[in-house]
């Protein structure tokens, strides 16, 4: 049980696409949830991709804006969740904003929504992905990253990529501790290299697998045996891998608690 963060760079890592391969292959029992929040400030990428555009923006980050003013967020937060597969059940996705100018009304949202998360796991013992973009983790949705249990940066093991990466990695370092990479398999560099160019550890590699990549990013057909493809196979074991991550970092820090402003998020669900 977690709350994992993701986060990107310049140089297209493919943020967003690795977190519903995830979400999509995390290990869950029966009674669990797996939560994905969109929590780009850039704006949605699953809303217009995978999804096509058909909710509209009926879902999302956007009303939970609204709600915190009226102080009925908790009720708000599971109304805004979508069903992702409803054959397997309890892998729900939170939509983020479909503007980025949206993002300026969210000021106070990231607070209450990194409160929510951690009350989420504590208490029904469902684990959360956040999903950063390339700037959530930076500005002040940054305490979604300072919350979670663990925060991965996605990179790509490309020149271009782990040059942009090196200063992500430092200023993230720098506000949440260790961090650690998921890398994507596109480049030439191994992942003990990339390891040691970033001086993080490279936990899970996903595959560079464009084509099964489009399901995911742009809604695309899927092909048959998509969920056994090497893309959903990796996903498995990097689901796994990061798991165990975060369950070691927990164990090195004291006990947190649920860093609840005042009490006054409730956690049902």
């Amino acid at each position: 049980m977690a709350v994992i963060a993701l986060a990107g760079c310049s140089g297209a890592p493919g943020v967003t696409t690795s977190a519903l391969a995830l979400l999509l292959s995390w290990p869950l029992d029966p009674d669990r949830r797996m939560i994905l929040a969109e929590c780009d400030p850039d704006g949605s990428a699953v809303l217009h991709g995978l999804l096509q555009g058909s909710l509209g923006d009926r879902y999302g980050l956007r009303n939970l804006s609204v709600a915190a003013r009226k102080g009925e967020f908790s009720d708000a937060f599971w109304r805004q969740l979508i069903e992702l597969n409803v054959e397997e059940g309890h892998r729900l996705l939170l939509p983020g904003i479909t503007d980025p100018a949206q993002s300026a009304s969210l000021g106070s949202v990231w607070k209450i929504l990194a409160q929510m998360f951690r009350g989420i796991e504590a208490e029904s013992g469902h684990d959360v992905l956040i999903d950063l973009g390339r700037r959530g983790a930076y500005g002040p949705s940054g305490v979604l990253a300072e919350q979670a249990d663990a925060v991965f940066v996605v990179v790509r093991n490309t020149l271009r990529c782990l040059q942009a990466a090196e200063g992500r990695v430092r200023a993230l370092e720098e506000r949440v501790g260790d961090v650690s990479v998921l890398m994507i398999n596109e480049g030439p560099y191994p992942a003990g290299e990339v390891q040691r160019v970033l001086q993080v550890p490279v936990i899970a590699t996903l595959p560079y697998a464009p084509d099964d990549a489009r399901v995911l990013s742009d809604g695309a057909e899927q092909p048959r045996r998509f969920t056994k493809s090497p893309l959903m196979k990796a996903a498995r074991t990097s689901s796994t891998l990061i798991l165990q991550r975060a369950a070691m970092r927990r164990a090195r820090l004291d006990p947190r608690g649920l860093r609840a402003a005042g009490g006054e998020v409730t956690y049902a669900g």
